[in-house]
């Protein structure tokens, strides 16, 4: 597969593989022996860059999909890179399906969690490390500190931010330069394209999760599509809901045409547009399929000139579609 580079050294797959659906969110967690085999595939595929986060697991194993990513990529670890992410726990007297958020950026706490995560990732250093949501309580420079000293004791090679605005972006960076800022980015979700100067600015990259809008933007699902409630997300997402689906129909059928006309497939479409957009875009779509997996790697080979990606920015900007998911709410410990 094509690379590009985060930051100002960080190559990585065009690609990445966000792995939270295979023990996190989208329902029953998969079975690990066929996960570990489809992490083994990906590898084989050309896919480094793998995406996980010390909360990503059931409440029975609340770490478990670091734990998985251990154990499957360990015999890979000198070929790939692996992202993971700080600070936060999940509220679990809360009946909502999506949890929210409770945030913690204690240097304790980070200093804790990153030892945990090392041990379970069976590695003896990150890629890069994120902080994704921010802590009223700890300012972001205090943060930002922390990470420089892990960098200089070589735990972590890299850091980021993620659902981050500018202000906070340029005041983490000022005290240690941030690798890349990983936001919700789709066709669907495009509210961070304002901050796309200032990372220019800054040499940042941007790590995109939620592609596409969690898997809507496959034109897979229709109306009749279940989603297991009370563990998968997709279930009180908006995009999902029948009113959504129904507002959806004019988007996906014109990706579904775009899609045909340029011989790919709407998933497809949905990565090519925003790789082709900047060079330091890489998207991470998660599957626990094997065929999903090698159809979403194979999009880092469609090229769209600026002129179709304008068209399409100019097409989106007109299509009338549903909310979409934006994340789970952050709330005070």
């Amino acid at each position: 597969m094509k690379t590009r580079t985060l930051g100002k050294d960080f190559t990585v797959s065009a690609i990445g593989l966000g792995c939270m659906g295979m023990s996190h969110g989208y329902g029953q967690p998969r079975d690990k022996k066929e996960m570990t085999e489809l992490l083994a595939q990906a590898v084989d595929f050309g896919y480094t860059f793998f995406d996980t986060a010390e909360v990503y697991g059931t409440p029975e194993d609340p770490h478990a999909n670091e734990t998985l990513l251990g154990e499957a990529l360990k015999s890979f670890r000198n070929r790939i890179q692996i992202g993971t992410k700080f600070g936060i726990h999940f509220d679990m007297s809360s009946p909502a399906t999506n949890k929210p958020i409770v945030p913690d950026a204690r240097p304790e706490t980070i200093r804790q969690s990153v030892e945990d995560s090392l041990k379970r990732l069976q590695t003896d250093h990150i890629d890069i490390y994120y902080q994704p949501r921010q802590d009223p309580a700890v300012p972001v420079e205090e943060v930002a500190g922390v990470m420089a000293d892990l960098i200089q004791e070589g735990k972590i090679l890299h850091w980021g931010l993620s659902e981050v605005d500018a202000d906070t972006l340029r005041r983490a960076h000022a005290v240690c330069p941030v690798t890349a800022v990983q936001n919700r980015y789709s066709m669907m979700a495009r509210w961070y394209e304002p901050m796309f100067p200032v990372l220019e600015e800054l040499q940042v990259g941007l790590v995109a999760f939620s592609p596409m809008a969690n898997g809507l933007l496959t034109a897979r699902y229709d109306s009749h599509s279940h989603f297991e409630a009370g563990s998968d997300y997709r279930s009180v997402m908006p995009q999902f809901q029948k009113d959504g689906m129904e507002k959806n129909q004019e988007l996906l059928q014109w990706i579904r045409e775009l899609a045909r006309l340029k011989g790919a497939t709407p998933a497809q479409i949905s990565l090519a547009w925003m790789i082709c957009k900047k060079p330091w875009i890489v998207p991470i779509p998660g599957t626990t399929n094997v065929g999903r997996m090698k159809e979403n790697g194979a999009a880092a080979d469609i090229v769209l000139t600026a002129d179709e990606v304008q068209r399409i920015d100019d097409t989106l900007d007109q299509l009338d579609m549903s909310d979409v998911f934006g994340g789970s709410p952050t709330v005070k410990d």
